[in-house]
Parts: C-alpha cells; sequence; structure tokens
C-alpha cells in the first residue's frame, strides 16, 4: 500500500470524476494508496476541508497556514493549539519560508514560522516544513526554536544534500515530490538517493507538481506510485519496498496507527 504523505485534497480538480469527491477517493484506492495526509494552507478553508475529509479513516488532517499566504487571517499560538485538539490532526503546517516571489513579507513568514513551531512543541506533534530558496534560514529559526523536540517532515524537497543532512540532523524526514521525475532534477535525484531510508517519505503536493507521465496536468494522490517508480529505480529496489518503508516511516513519524477502521485497512 502507498502513502501519499502531503496533497491538498480540498483543491484537487474533480473534473474527471464529475466533481464527486467520494470517486477521487475510490480511484486513489484502486490505484493502491491507502493513506494521505490532507494539508492545510490557511485558516479560512479550513474548517470545510475538515469536514470533506471526515467520512475517510484512511485520510488525516495538519493544520497550519503557509508561508505564501498573507491575504488572510494570521495564525495565533492558541488557535493552532486549539485546532490541533483534535485525533485527526497528526502535524502543525505546511510552515516555514519562500523567498521564491522574493523577500518584502519575510519578517512576517519568520515570525510566523516560530509561532507554528511554538504550537507544535506545545501540543507535542511534528511539523510540516515548506521552504523555498531559504534553506539555511529556515534550518536556523528550527534550530533556535527548539523544532528538534518534535521534529517533522521538509516536504516537496528541492534543496541541496547539505540542507537535507541538516534537516535530518534536527531530527526531519525529507520527502520527495514528482520533481524527481522531471529532466531538470538530476541534482535533486542524487540526494533522493543518498537519503537514509528511515528518513524517507513521499507525496505529490496534489493539485501541483504533478509526476512525469503527467507533468503539465493536474495532480492527485494516485499519482504518488510514479514517485515511488523513480526512486525505486535510483536505488536499484523494488517498488514494494518504497511503498512499504515510506508507509512505515510516514506512521512513525504521524504516530498514525497502523490499521484504520473502514476499506483502507
Amino acid at each position: 500500500m502507498f502513502v501519499d504523505s502531503h496533497c491538498h485534497l480540498d483543491r484537487v480538480d474533480l473534473t474527471r470524476y464529475a466533481g464527486d469527491f467520494d470517486q477521487l477517493i475510490q480511484a486513489t484506492r484502486a490505484a493502491g494508496v491507502g493513506r494521505m495526509l490532507c494539508v492545510a494552507i490557511d485558516l479560512e478553508h479550513y474548517p470545510a476541508m475538515r469536514r470533506l475529509v471526515d467520512p475517510y479513516p484512511e485520510i488525516v488532517v495538519s493544520v497550519g497556514v503557509h508561508p505564501n499566504e498573507m491575504s488572510g487571517a494570521e495564525p495565533t499560538l492558541d488557535q493552532l493549539v486549539t485546532l490541533a485538539d483534535d485525533p485527526r490532526v497528526v502535524a502543525i503546517g505546511e510552515t516555514g519560508l519562500d523567498c521564491y516571489r522574493g523577500t518584502a513579507d519575510l519578517d512576517a513568514q519568520r515570525q510566523r514560522l516560530r509561532v507554528h513551531v511554538a504550537a507544535a512543541r506545545q501540543v507535542g506533534k511534528p511539523l510540516i516544513i515548506h521552504t523555498r530558496d531559504a534553506g539555511e534560514e529556515t534550518l536556523r529559526i528550527l534550530r533556535e526554536e527548539g523544532a528538534e523536540a518534535v521534529g517533522g517532515v521538509l516536504h516537496c524537497f528541492t534543496e541541496s544534500w547539505e540542507i537535507a543532512k541538516a534537516g535530518m540532523d534536527l531530527g526531519f524526514s525529507i520527502s520527495f515530490s514528482g520533481i524527481i521525475t522531471f529532466k531538470s532534477a538530476g541534482d535533486l535525484r542524487e540526494v533522493a538517493r543518498r537519503v537514509p531510508l528511515d528518513r524517507l517519505l513521499i507525496e505529490t503536493d496534489s493539485p501541483y507538481l504533478a509526476p512525469v507521465p503527467h507533468r503539465g496536468k493536474p495532480n492527485e494522490p494516485k499519482h504518488v506510485t510514479h514517485v515511488a517508480d523513480a526512486i525505486a529505480a535510483l536505488r536499484g529496489m523494488e517498488r514494494e519496498t518504497i511503498a512499504a518503508v515510506t508507509r512505515a516511516n510516514y506512521l512513525e513519524l504521524f504516530g498514525i496507527a497502523p490499521e484504520v477502521s473502514g476499506p483502507a485497512s
């Protein structure tokens, strides 16, 4: 069974499923993907997202505000802690730093990241970290705020081996998306080859970053199998081994019971 450790199910294009979310989930199960972590981006859409996934025991969620989301409410420590008091919330985030589009709001991003780390430490749940063109500074803040107490994952990883190693030294896992299937991602594939198996995760980041052969089209969780195939080829391993390893890592990191009630057990 495959696991998609990072997706945004409330944003996936349902056109091919006649607008029916349940059909998406059935197609995902049929492809052998039996676990998903639906990651929050903001607070405004969080309640609807939480309701959407509630009937599906194989889907857990996170709570947080993405570093690029500056138009909505700023999360407070109390809000994050309160929302995280829910057994389906297994992580805080996604949070982090993103300098790809500039640094005009970087001070606000830094403060937001610190609030998320404080919330994660208070509730004892891991962090989901987004970092783009800001790896060293992201790690600096994680160190300053004591993020190693809870650990987490550097998701959709695109940085260097040095950043990956420093993140792992802080207790973070490294998650790879469909980007590793892109022709331009040779250096990233080398990082994926070197990450220890016990720190390895896979994801789609749906509906974004569809892997080859679906690049340029809407992404969805069932395409995580292509990420697994790419990593298996890099490491000379069977896809089933990558599926089993990343599933075990996912369950351990997020404190999820191996079995769930319903079809995903």
